[in-house]
Parts: C-alpha cells; sequence; structure tokens
C-alpha cells in the first residue's frame, strides 16, 4: 500500500530532520557561547570546540537509525502495517529524543564554556555533565536498533 510506504518515509524524514535540528540549535548555541568566550580567554579554543561540537553527535545518531531501517530494504508496498508502524514509531522516538537531547545539553556546554571563558577550571566536569542529557539520545537509538530487528 502507498500509505505504509508515505508513512515509514516520513518516519525517517522525522528522524533525520529532528535529530539535526536539534544538533544544528546545539552546536550554533555552543559556537556562540565559544565567541563570547575568546574574547576573555582564546587560549582554551580547544575546550570551547569540543564543548560545541558535543550537541552535533545526536545528529549523527538520527542519521545511523536512517541507514540501519532503510539498508533493511523493506520499505516497498509489500510492506506491512506492522512494519510501516515499527518504522514510524522509531522516527519520532529517535527525533525528537534526539532534538531534545541536544538542545538540553548545548545548555549545559555553554555555561560551560561561559565558566572556561571566565578562568575557571571545568572542562572535564562540564564533560561529565554533558553526557548525561545524551545518555537518552544513545538509549533512543538502541531503541531504534532493537526496532529495526522487528523488521
Amino acid at each position: 500500500m502507498i500509505t505504509t510506504v508515505i508513512l515509514s518515509y516520513a518516519g525517517l524524514v522525522l528522524m533525520v530532520a529532528l535529530a539535526g535540528i536539534g544538533s544544528a540549535i546545539g552546536v550554533t548555541r555552543g559556537s556562540n557561547a565559544t565567541i563570547g568566550a575568546l574574547k576573555k580567554n582564546d587560549e582554551a579554543f580547544g575546550s570551547y570546540m569540543l564543548l560545541s561540537a558535543l550537541p552535533g553527535t545526536q545528529g549523527l545518531y538520527g542519521f545511523a537509525g536512517f541507514f540501519i531501517i532503510n539498508s533493511k530494504g523493506i520499505i516497498g508496498p509489500e510492506m506491512t502495517w506492522t512494519q510501516c508502524s515499527i518504522i514510524l514509531a522509531a522516527g519520532l522516538i529517535l527525533g525528537i529524543v534526539s532534538l531534545i537531547s541536544a538542545f538540553r545539553q548545548s545548555s549545559i556546554c555553554a555555561n560551560g564554556i561561559a565558566a572556561i571563558g571566565s578562568g575557571f577550571d571545568v572542562f572535564g566536569k562540564t564533560m561529565v555533565l554533558a553526557v548525561f542529557p545524551e545518555l537518552y539520545a544513545i538509549i533512543a537509538f538502541a531503541a531504534t536498533f532493537l526496532l529495526s530487528a522487528a523488521l
């Protein structure tokens, strides 16, 4: 059925788009904080760059999820409603969780960047704290992987 194909591709589009939007917003927030911090302490650019890039990983999870599901080669007129539902659910789960995770992680990273710019030695602690929101994107990616096994 054409409806199952459309809904399946909608799930994949949501997976990649929402995760990518979250990462784009997250990386931009970190980069904006970096520009402000560079005015105070340009010696710590390497730390700023790593913290700015960290929210970009959620976009990679969205793409990896897309690749895992799309590589199954099952999307087509002969697919079942169950398969379609699994793909749509995986897209929504990974897309929404990655969007929120990247956005929230970027707040932690931006605050850490500002603190490092002010002379505080908080890079390692910021990295540890920034991993917590990412954990949920990893869990959503794992759920996508497990759902794809049912296809």
